[in-house]
């Protein structure tokens, strides 16, 4: 197996606000270089670095939204999220867990900071990721994987810390949620001076992003907290080195290679499928949920 070199490392873009409660840098699409097509399957990135709420009686969040198309998986790193959907799904995502919401044919979704940790307020810190769906799954029905950190599976490093996988394998060890399409998504949790090598097939999409701490990549890139790596399309392996305590979010696709027809909360393969999105939704078809 040979290395897979860097291609860039990107540092965070200036933050905006994702209705009151999610303040975000955006790295996937808004980044020259890691549109859609790129990324393929993963398709937006917003993260929520660190950021001090003060207490609210209201919580903070985003009010009623439709998707249609693809999955949503929202990471928790600090602070606590609640939701609700259409379909009667809905709970809370804790510190250290992960939802990961099929949207597929559609439902009308909110999401907020948790009712008892708004009031009092604190460190926010969440990941939340858009995974495209292949045009064969993008109308099946809508579900919901609620993955308690409790249930990840670990795979221990030694001094050098551990491997928490969400989705796919790491070392012959895998993770819990199901996916439509070949991808992982693990956090890499080590300790300084910690080492971990990765190995994904060269035409997967891969990309780090450095949610804790500073790293080392290959033992030539490094990139700091916040910062974005997007690996090139070639070779397999490579290693990550906490230059301190670290926590860096590891993702790697396979592209489903397919028309990616975007247009605001939806996600199809044309035109037309949007305009029969905006239809349905219109019409009613995503259900109802009280905002």
């Amino acid at each position: 197996m040979t290395a897979k070199k860097v291609e860039i490392v990107v540092s965070p873009r200036p933050a905006h606000f994702v209705g009151d409660g999610f303040r975000v840098h955006n790295f996937i699409p808004g980044v020259q270089g890691l549109d859609m097509k790129r990324m393929d399957p993963f398709i937006m990135l917003d993260y929520n670095s660190k950021f001090h709420f003060n207490g609210s009686e209201r919580p903070r969040g985003v009010g009623v939204h439709p998707h249609r198309g693809f999955e949503t998986v929202t990471i928790a790193y600090q602070g606590k999220v609640e939701h609700h959907d259409s379909s009667g799904g809905g709970g809370i995502i804790g510190e250290g867990d992960v939802q990961w919401m099929t949207a597929a044919k559609g439902v009308l979704h909110k999401e907020y900071h948790e009712t008892e940790w708004s009031k009092k307020g604190g460190i926010f810190q969440m990941v939340q990721l858009w995974v495209n769906l292949p045009a064969k799954d993008k109308m099946s029905l809508p579900k919901y994987q609620a993955i308690e950190n409790s249930a990840m599976e670990r795979v221990d490093l030694g001094e050098n810390g551990f491997i928490e996988i969400i989705a796919g394998e790491y070392n012959g060890h895998k993770g819990p949620a199901e996916t439509f399409t070949p991808l992982n998504m693990m956090n890499a949790k080590l300790k300084a001076g910690g080492k971990a090598e990765f190995s994904f097939p060269a035409h997967f999409n891969t990309a780090a992003l450095v949610v804790e701490g500073s790293i080392t990549v290959n033992g030539e890139e490094k990139a700091k907290a916040d910062h974005f790596v997007l690996f090139k399309n070639e070779g397999e392996v490579f290693t990550i080195e906490a230059l301190e305590d670290s926590v860096v979010l590891i993702i790697s696709g396979e592209p489903i290679n397919e028309p990616i027809y975007p247009h605001g909360p939806f996600v199809m393969n044309s035109r037309e499928e949007i305009m029969q999105a905006f239809e349905d939704f219109n019409t009613g078809k995503f259900g109802y949920l009280e905002d």
